[in-house]
């Protein structure tokens, strides 16, 4: 007997904490592969008559969200027809992925002065 434990429990004590580190660090290693696969989420806001950003450049396979902070409806269509929303209401969200490179404009087709660009882009 050393340090109070028996030389057996000593021995089952290791292989368990060899098993707990090998298990952190797998884990670890899908955690990483997981967030490096996700695509990336941007949010836009349109708040005050506005999208916010106004232009914004991503990566292909980025999902745009926006999100209506006015107490008016507005839409989010982009000039090529490529997508487009319903009206949305306050706090209404709207989510297009672009999986192609190019430059989106689009405008609210409620009110033609709010515009915005995204600009799609491999780094």
């Amino acid at each position: 007997m050393r340090n109070g434990y028996p030389l057996a429990a000593r021995g089952v004590i290791r292989a368990a904490v060899a098993l707990a580190v090998a298990a952190c660090g797998a884990f670890a290693l899908l955690a990483l592969h997981a967030t490096a696969a996700s695509p990336a989420i941007v949010e836009v806001a349109i708040a005050k008559f506005a999208y916010g950003p106004k232009e914004i450049t991503v990566q292909p396979g980025t999902r745009i969200v926006w999100t209506n902070h006015d107490e008016t409806p507005h839409t989010v269509s982009s000039n090529d027809k490529s997508f487009a929303s319903k009206g949305l209401d306050t706090d209404d969200r709207y989510e297009h992925t672009f999986a192609t490179e190019g430059d989106f404009a689009y405008l609210c087709t409620v009110h033609p002065f709010m515009t915005g660009v995204v600009h799609v882009r491999k780094q």
